[in-house]
């Protein structure tokens, strides 16, 4: 910068006002439309309490009774049951149908295709009733070499329960979406990492087990959590094949008291207890797997801005200094 443009610009600097000017503080731009909204939303808010307040068709004091009832705390424990079982069930077929699909081999690819397509088809409902007519369709099971004698017999009129129906057919409809999950997680893991091992000697199993899919977990985990929570509100289903889920236990009861709403907000505010416990660790879940990739986010930071009530705003100067 030359002398004459220093001072030209110690001159314009030095000019009256221009100390305030300089010295302006920062202050939020004003968005008055998000306070609008804000305002009409903590009004239906509001409204809604009022009226699971003040309602009293609601009864409170029945949903307080059946809480804790003990029919439907078993009710709810089957459905914890279910549930894990079903996960764990699923997500062993879904990594096996994971490899198959993306095998070399053409017909270990196209029958996992196949299975994928097909399960993902049907709703699980479909599913669930076809499990739970097998006798009709299938009245004996045989095991063994076909066109030969079979080794083993077996009458699906015994074997086929309401509760083994639901698991059978739930763990056959999460497989398909859980090897498409685990599919996207390994492919999004570079290839370098298993030629890489492959130059160590390592076999294709340890490689798989010990390098590539530690590295994908990160990429599964927040689909399978989602997964999870969708698969424990499923088993709700089960209900219509007299399963006695946490559903159907309110169901029995009232189908006796007549009190239908005051019962499904129990099944409700249970449901409400799960999925939230459920969310919690998988936040904590996915933080763990997402270590050394950045920074941190804290756990009630993300809380608060699951649910923004007041909006919030950068700040900004409302006055440019040139």
């Amino acid at each position: 910068m030359s002398v004459d443009e220093a001072v030209r610009r110690h001159t314009l600097l030095a000019r009256d006002g221009d100390e305030q000017l300089l010295g302006a503080r920062l202050v939020a731009r004003r968005k008055p439309g998000q306070w609008i909204s804000a305002a009409l939303a903590l009004l239906v808010v509001a409204g809604i309490v009022k009226s699971l307040v003040t309602n009293p068709r609601y009864h409170w004091d029945v949903v307080g009774a059946f809480f804790l009832r003990p029919s439907i705390l078993d009710g709810l424990v089957l459905t914890l049951w279910l549930t894990a079982a079903v996960l764990i069930s699923s997500y062993l077929l879904g990594i096996v149908l994971a490899v198959m699909r993306l095998s070399t081999n053409p017909v270990l690819s196209s029958v996992s295709a196949v299975y994928i397509w097909f399960f993902r088809s049907v709703p699980p409902l479909l599913q669930l009733l076809f499990w739970f007519q097998m006798a009709s369709l299938y009245p004996q099971i045989s095991l063994g070499i076909p066109f030969l004698e079979p080794f083993v017999t077996i009458e699906t009129a015994h074997l086929f329960s309401g509760l083994l129906a639901a698991f059978v057919g739930l763990t056959f409809d999460i497989a398909a979406f859980a090897a498409e999950i685990i599919r996207g997680g390994l492919v999004s893991v570079e290839a370098g990492q298993s030629e890489a091992a492959k130059a160590l000697g390592l076999s294709k199993a340890r490689i798989f087990w010990r390098i590539v899919l530690p590295q994908a977990m990160p990429a599964i985990i927040p689909a399978s959590g989602n997964l999870l929570i969708g698969l424990l509100k499923g088993t709700s289903i089960v209900s219509v094949i007299a399963v006695q889920d946490l559903l159907y236990s309110v169901q029995l009861i009232y189908a006796q008291n007549y009190l239908v709403i005051p019962l499904l907000l129990v099944a409700t505010i249970w449901y409400l207890i799960l999925v939230t416990v459920l969310s919690t660790i998988q936040f904590f879940v996915e933080r763990y797997y997402a270590r050394g990739k950045g920074a941190r986010t804290g756990f009630w930071r993300l809380w608060r801005g699951q649910l923004p009530l007041v909006p919030r705003s950068s700040p900004r100067r409302d006055v440019e200094v040139i």
